[in-house]
């Protein structure tokens, strides 16, 4: 990291940091003010009182906290077998993994159908679950074993020689240390699993499974496409993705600064 003392540097360097975050702004200001536009508040009101709007929060909150376990166990093992543990071919196996970056869902979509109807899985929580977690857990190993890599090995050797095995070290050592990637991993998973609109709309057909994502459908069928409430109900979708960040949000900048590809 640098840091710039002068007073005209660090102010040329928030103008140019505010300039680069206004095309990132501008469409959240649009969506905030068109979800207030013609009706007001009453347009949230009307989102709240879709039918089974709360079944529908809570099946997200479900695949969301369930996809964030999955993803956060697995990457953290691999990271650490793909960092510190000395394994045979163990490239080849990381660059294989990094290979599934390369898919996108949609082309994955035709045999996922096939399995999870085979498995018995469809109109379940898992048919959406599964593919999230196996979609997040390549790019959270990326970060998550750049992560590992800086930790010193002398912290590592200093466990063996008290006796700890590989699995204790894991625990005592990995676990707590990894806590700011950790944050940024969680942040990433949330955000994939939460905003998700195809899997749900694919492998989730009973009313009761389905998820937030597809409420702003709902007015498009019944309100003739009233853009109002479909920007309204976006707000609402969005507001536990920016409390689970504004409350993680020094964890995520540390882990995702010291993760991130040199």
């Amino acid at each position: 990291m640098f840091e710039i003392r002068s007073r005209r540097g660090r102010i040329l360097l928030q103008l140019v940091a505010t300039i680069l975050i206004i095309p990132f702004l501008f469409p959240l200001v649009v969506m905030v003010k068109g979800a207030f536009a013609g009706e007001g508040p009453k347009n949230f009101t009307a989102v709240l009182q879709v039918p089974g709007f709360g079944r529908f929060f809570l099946n997200s909150l479900i695949i969301a906290g369930v996809v964030i376990a999955l993803v956060y166990a697995v990457t953290m093992m691999a990271a650490f077998g793909f960092a510190k543990l000395h394994l045979r071919f163990r490239e080849v196996y990381f660059w294989l993994l990094l290979a599934c970056l390369t898919l996108p869902e949609v082309v994955l979509l035709a045999p996922l159908f096939a399995t999870a109807t085979r498995l018995g899985l469809y109109d379940t929580y898992w048919a959406v679950v599964l593919p999230l977690a196996a979609l997040q857990v390549p790019f959270a190993v990326l970060l998550t074993r750049n992560f590992i890599n800086g930790l010193p090995d002398e912290l590592f050797e200093a466990a063996r020689v008290d006796g700890a095995n590989s699995y204790r070290g894991f625990i005592h050592l990995v676990l707590p240390l990894t806590r700011p990637i950790a944050a940024a991993v969680i942040i990433f998973t949330l955000v994939a699993a939460w905003n998700n609109y195809l899997f749900p709309l694919v492998f989730l057909q009973s009313p009761d499974m389905q998820t937030i994502t597809l409420v702003p459908q709902f007015f498009v069928g019944q309100f003739s496409n009233d853009q109002t409430k479909i920007l309204a109900s976006a707000v609402i979708t969005a507001i536990p993705e920016v409390i689970a960040y504004l409350s993680l949000q020094r964890l995520f900048e540390r882990g995702l600064s010291a993760g991130a590809i040199k």
